[in-house]
C-alpha cells in the first residue's frame, strides 16, 4: 500500500514536506532523513528506491528484520524497527515485477572526510587533496564501494549521478561539510568503470549543467564529457634508481636536451587512429633515446574537449586524456621512458581554463574557480576563464594538481604555460579593461604569490624535479630562487633568442650581414636567467611553416643551413628544446590532426639532418664544457663576434675546471672561408669533433682533416691562434686535445 501520512499520526513518520524534498532532490541534508535514525518511538529506516515495489531490511547475513512501508509511489519507503535498542548494520532487499536485488544503503554510512581535511582545504594547505576529493574505490565500514567528494561551497544541493543510479539526481544526494563547502557520499557496490558527473543546484536554486569531476582521474573520450571511476590499485613502478639519481643532480649543471612532443600527432596508426600509450612506449621512447635527448616534453595530456587546442584548454586536470587509453597506460609510458634514461616534462596550464559548461566555469552556479571580476577572471584573447589565484582553495586545487602528476605519475618536470599572462593585470588588455593595484601598478600579486608557492612546494617535496616557465617578457628573476626575490623556476624559455635567431636564418645569406646582431644580442642577457633555447611547436604552425621551410635557397642550402643553425644552437649556452619533426626536417608545417611525415626519412637529406641531431646530442652530453656552465657567464667567451661581412661567429665554451674547452665556429654564408684566422684559448692541438658539412650528413665534406694546431701567436684577447677552414653554411666543433705543436 502507498500512503503519505502527516507526522502527527505517528511521530516517527516523515511529514509530507520532508518526503517531497527528497523526491524533488531539494533536501538540504538527506542524511538527516534517509538511512537509520533513532526516534522517540524507536529506530526507523527510510530509503528512496525508484522502481521498487517492496523493500525489506535484513541483517548482512540475510535474516529478515522488517518490511518497510511504501509511503510514496515514486519509491519512498520507511519502517519502524521493533525491538531495536541500538544502531545495527543492515542490507536492503528490494523487489519489483522484474526481479529482486540487495543493496547497502548509502545513507547508513558515516563520512570519510574529517575536520583536518576541512581545515587544510580552507587554509589552502592540503597537499594530498587528490587523495580525498574525486572518486575513490575503497572499503568503508567493511563494505566495498566508491567515495565521491567535490568542493561546491555555494551549492544548495549536490548529487553524484552516473551509470550506477540511472543519472537520477534524487538518488545520490550528498552530505555537505559546512566548514569547507565539500560534499561527499559513499556509494556501496560502485566499482571502477562507471561514468559519472555531479548534478548541482546553485545558490539561486537553479540547476546547473551536469559537471565533470574537477578531481576526476579519468574521463570519457571526446566528444563525451563524463568522468570515469578508476581503481586505486598501486602501480608496479620500476624506476626507483632513476628517481634516486634525479634527486642527486643539479639540473643547472646537467645536460638537458628536450624533445617536445604532441602525442596525438607524433604518429598515427595505419587507419589514422591515435596510438595508445603502450604503442607510444614501444615506438616513441626508443626513438627519442636513440637520438640522445635527455628529456621528452609532452604538450598537455590533461583531458580536453577540443583537439585543436593541443591540450592547452584542459577540462580534466587530473585525468590523462582517454585519446590514448587509460591512466595506467600513461604510467607505463613514463616508466618506459625512465627505463630508457629519459626524463618526462609535462606542459601544465594553470593560467586559464575553457568555459565549457561541463567544466569548472560557474561550477556551483556562480564564479568559484574563476575570479569574479571579469577584468581578472576572463581572458579576451583565448575566450577562457582565469583562475582566482588569491582564493586559497583555488590555489590549493592547482598546486595539488601539480603534486599529483609528480607523485602519482612520476613526472620529472613541469613547464608552466603562458606565465606572462598570469603576471600582468593588463596582459593583452586595453585601457579601461583592467583594474590596477591601489598604487597603480600592473603586476598580478596573487598570481606572483601563487607561482612562488608552487615552485617552493614542488622543490621541497620532489627533489630533482624541474620547473620551467614559458615567459615572454623581461620580468626579472623568473628563474631566481624565491629566497632571493625570484619566482623560483629552475629555467625560463628564451623566447627572444628563438625569435631573433629564426629571423636571422630566414634572411637570405647575402643580406645576413645587415642582421648580424640577431645572433649576438642574446648573449647580452644570456645569463640573467637560467635559459632553455626553444624551437617549439609554436614556431611551426599557423602559417609559420616548418624550420626547414624557413631556410632560404635550394634543397642543399636549406638543409645545410638547418644543420649549421642546430650546431650553433647546441653550442650556445642554454638548455636545448626541439619540437618533433624538426630533427629530420619535416617540410610542411605541423598539423595536429595527423602524424608526422615519416616517409621523408627515405630521403638522404632528412636522414642526414636526423643523424646530425643525434650526434649533436651525443657531443653535448659527453662534453662537460657544452653544458656544465650553461647558466654562468664563466662558461662562455666570444672569439669572433663582429665579423658581419663574412657572417662568421666563433665562441669558446668552458666546463667546471676549464681543462677541455670546446670552440664552436659557424659560417652562415654559402662561401667557404679558407685559412680563416681564429684566436684560441690555448696553444696546441685541437681536434675537430663535429662538422655539419660532413658527407655523412649530406654536406660537401670540407673540413680540417680532423685537427688544427694553434700556435702561441696572440690574436685579439686570446694567447694562441690558428688558420681554420670553415665550410659553407656549416658549424664546426673543436676540442682542446694537447699542448703538442707538431
Amino acid at each position: 500500500m502507498t500512503r503519505i501520512s502527516d507526522s502527527a499520526d505517528d511521530p516517527w513518520r516523515l511529514g509530507r514536506g520532508e518526503i517531497e524534498a527528497i523526491l524533488s532532490a531539494r533536501c538540504g541534508d538527506p542524511f538527516k532523513v534517509l538511512g537509520l535514525h533513532e526516534t522517540p518511538a524507536g529506530f526507523v529506516i527510510r530509503t528512496f528506491v525508484p522502481g521498487a515495489e517492496t523493500v525489506h531490511a535484513r541483517t548482512p547475513q540475510g535474516r529478515e528484520i522488517a518490511a518497510l512501508e511504501s509511503v510514496h509511489s515514486d519509491g519512498f519507503f520507511e519502517g519502524l524497527i521493533h525491538g531495536a535498542t541500538a544502531r545495527f548494520p543492515y542490507v536492503l532487499h528490494a523487489r519489483n515485477a522484474g526481479g529482486s536485488w540487495d543493496y547497502h544503503d548509502p545513507y547508513a554510512f558515516g563520512p570519510l572526510l574529517g575536520p583536518l581535511d576541512d581545515y587544510l582545504l580552507v587554509e589552502g594547505a592540503h597537499q594530498k587533496l587528490y587523495q580525498r576529493l574525486g572518486a575513490h574505490v575503497l572499503k568503508h565500514e567493511g563494505v566495498d564501494g566508491t567515495h565521491f567528494a567535490v568542493w561546491a561551497p555555494n551549492a544548495r544541493r549536490v548529487s553524484v549521478v552516473g551509470d550506477f543510479n540511472d543519472w537520477d539526481g534524487r538518488r545520490g544526494q550528498m552530505r555537505k561539510r559546512v566548514d569547507s563547502g565539500v560534499w561527499e557520499i559513499f556509494l556501496p557496490g560502485v566499482d571502477a568503470g562507471p561514468r559519472y558527473k555531479f548534478e548541482i543546484v546553485g545558490a539561486n536554486g537553479a540547476l546547473t549543467p551536469l559537471k565533470a569531476d574537477p578531481f576526476g582521474r579519468a574521463g570519457e573520450l571526446r566528444p563525451a564529457t563524463a568522468s570515469v571511476v578508476v581503481a586505486d590499485a598501486p602501480f608496479p613502478w620500476t624506476d626507483e634508481a632513476f628517481i634516486a639519481d634525479r634527486a642527486r643532480k643539479n639540473p643547472r649543471r646537467a645536460p638537458i636536451s628536450i624533445y617536445e612532443v604532441h602525442l596525438p600527432s607524433w604518429a598515427r596508426s595505419e587507419s589514422g587512429q591515435f596510438l595508445t600509450y603502450d604503442d607510444l612506449a614501444a615506438e616513441l621512447i626508443p626513438y627519442v633515446a636513440d637520438l640522445g635527448f635527455t628529456h621528452i616534453e609532452l604538450l598537455p595530456v590533461n583531458e580536453h574537449p577540443l583537439d585543436a587546442s593541443w591540450g592547452y584548454q584542459p577540462i580534466g586536470l587530473f585525468a590523462p586524456t582517454a585519446r590514448h587509453g587509460p591512466p595506467d597506460g600513461f604510467r607505463r609510458l613514463i616508466d618506459a621512458a625512465h627505463r630508457a634514461g629519459l626524463g618526462v616534462i609535462l606542459d601544465w596550464v594553470p593560467a586559464h581554463f575553457p568555459p565549457d559548461t561541463h567544466g569548472l566555469a560557474m561550477f556551483d552556479g556562480g564564479p568559484l574557480f574563476e575570479h569574479s571580476d571579469p577584468r581578472r577572471g576572463f581572458h579576451p584573447d583565448w575566450n577562457t576563464a582565469i583562475y582566482d589565484f588569491g582564493r586559497r582553495e583555488v590555489a590549493n586545487f592547482l598546486i595539488c594538481n601539480a603534486l599529483y602528476w609528480l607523485d602519482c605519475f612520476h613526472i620529472d618536470g613541469l613547464r608552466v604555460d603562458a606565465v606572462a599572462s598570469m603576471l600582468y593585470l593588463d596582459y593583452s588588455r586595453k585601457s579601461g579593461e583592467w583594474a590596477p593595484n591601489p598604487d597603480g601598478s600592473n603586476d598580478n600579486r596573487d598570481a606572483v604569490a601563487f607561482l612562488k608557492r608552487f615552485n617552493e612546494t614542488v622543490h621541497d617535496l620532489f627533489p630533482g624535479v624541474i620547473t620551467l616557465a614559458e615567459e615572454s617578457t623581461s620580468w626579472s628573476g623568473v628563474s631566481r630562487p624565491t629566497s632571493q626575490g625570484g619566482l623560483g623556476f629552475d629555467f625560463k624559455w628564451n623566447m627572444g633568442w628563438m625569435n631573433d635567431t629564426l629571423a636571422y636564418m630566414a634572411t637570405d645569406p647575402i643580406h645576413r650581414k645587415w642582421r648580424h646582431d640577431k645572433l649576438t644580442f642574446g648573449l647580452l642577457y644570456a645569463f640573467s636567467e637560467n635559459f632553455v633555447l626553444p624551437l617549439s611547436h609554436d614556431e611551426v604552425v599557423h602559417g609559420k611553416g616548418s624550420i626547414i621551410g624557413k631556410m632560404p635557397g635550394d634543397e642543399w642550402r636549406r638543409f645545410a643551413g638547418a644543420r649549421a643553425y642546430y650546431g650553433f644552437m647546441w653550442g650556445q649556452p642554454g638548455k636545448k628544446l626541439l619540437f618533433m619533426g624538426q630533427e629530420f626536417g619535416q617540410t610542411s608545417e605541423w598539423n595536429f590532426d595527423r602524424g608526422l611525415e615519416w616517409w621523408l626519412l627515405d630521403h638522404a637529406p632528412h636522414q642526414g639532418l636526423r643523424d646530425f641531431v643525434r650526434d649533436l646530442n651525443r657531443l653535448y652530453r659527453e662534453r662537460e664544457a657544452l653544458y656544465a656552465r650553461d647558466c654562468e657567464s664563466e662558461g662562455f667567451e666570444w672569439i669572433v663576434v663582429n665579423d658581419a661581412d663574412n657572417s662568421v661567429f666563433a665562441f669558446a665554451r668552458f666546463g667546471e675546471n676549464r681543462s677541455k674547452p670546446v670552440v664552436v665556429v659557424s659560417n652562415f654564408t654559402p662561401v667557404t672561408r679558407e685559412s680563416y684566422r681564429l684566436g684560441l684559448p690555448r696553444a696546441g692541438r685541437w681536434r675537430e669533433i663535429l662538422n655539419s658539412d660532413a658527407t655523412v650528413y649530406g654536406g660537401g665534406g670540407l673540413g680540417n682533416l680532423g685537427e688544427i694546431v694553434a700556435r702561441p701567436e696572440k690574436l685579439g684577447s686570446f694567447p694562441a691562434s690558428a688558420a681554420v677552414l670553415v665550410p659553407p653554411l656549416a658549424t664546426i666543433f673543436f676540442e682542446y686535445d694537447s699542448d703538442e705543436l707538431e
